[in-house]
């Protein structure tokens, strides 16, 4: 009798983390609940300087802090790059502390990253979009450690898909969730 290897369920790859600030997180959120291999996204506030800030404080704009999603991925089934890919087309990365009618610091453009490996694929997201020509500006998203995360009141997750007739939903998460079906069509949970 010949042994054979034994087959061995295939162990989960691990899931990595990578949050990033475009804007009012409800509408980041709203797009990427729906891509595939994001397997939790969660509102919040990173990289300012108060402790456990609430939605009050941060648009004051006196903490520092911005208003961001954490994603956790899955790698085997959605890249770092993919996700960038996305998060670059679906908000204004050349309008400093500003997404259209939203400004303050808090809607800065922002990437937090969770991992040293992954400013590698960030530095050349970015040094592409600089020679591409996609933007008239230059692109002013800031790179750094993620930094004072904290969490956003329950009221604000899932705030597009608890929420869809609020004008705000209407009018500014939706367009960008139709921009990302059509631009990634292939990404789209299912």
């Amino acid at each position: 009798m010949q042994n054979t290897p034994s087959s061995t369920p295939s162990t989960p790859s691990p899931r990595q983390v990578i949050t990033l600030g475009g804007g009012c997180f409800w509408c980041t959120e709203a797009v990427f609940v729906n891509v595939q291999g994001i397997t939790d996204v969660e509102s919040g506030y990173c990289n300012g300087q108060a402790l456990n800030p609430s939605y009050d404080e941060v648009c004051s704009g006196e903490t520092g802090h911005n208003e961001v999603v954490r994603l956790e991925f899955d790698p085997a089934q959605i890249s770092l790059r993919e996700i960038l890919e996305v998060f670059f087309v679906i908000h204004d990365p050349t309008t400093l502390n500003q997404q259209g009618h939203d400004v303050g610091t808090q809607y800065r453009s922002g990437i937090y990253t969770s991992a040293p490996e992954q400013l590698a694929v960030i530095d050349t997201v970015l040094a592409e979009i600089a020679v591409s020509g996609t933007y008239r500006k230059p692109v002013v998203t800031e790179v750094l450690t993620l930094a004072n995360y904290w969490p956003a009141e329950a009221y604000h997750q899932d705030y597009f898909a608890n929420h869809p007739g609020h004008g705000y939903c209407l009018m500014v998460a939706a367009p960008k969730v139709e921009k990302f079906r059509k631009s990634f069509a292939n990404l789209v949970k299912h």
